[in-house]
């Protein structure tokens, strides 16, 4: 079950790509450091397959949801053992 969203930090990597940093490194980083009951909400001006992909395989689940514009929300959480 998805933690209550006052549980999520929120990293947006829009800046990031803009600048040509590749933000998967960063963001992998901060979904393992996360605790039970805890989410992370990725924000992204596309649809990161691969990273919704990647964190599935490492037992956290996902939830992606379109925002503003362009935008895509992408949230992750770890699944409880």
């Amino acid at each position: 079950m998805m933690p209550p969203l006052n549980q999520f930090k929120r990293l947006d990597v829009r800046a990031m790509i803009q600048r040509g940093v590749e933000p998967f490194p960063e963001i992998h980083q901060q979904v393992r450091t996360l605790g039970s009951g805890e989410g992370l909400i990725v924000v992204a001006p596309f649809l990161p397959s691969p990273l919704v992909e990647k964190p599935a395989g490492d037992g956290f689940a996902s939830k992606v949801e379109r925002g503003m514009g362009s935008d895509w929300l992408v949230y992750f959480w770890r699944q409880p053992a």
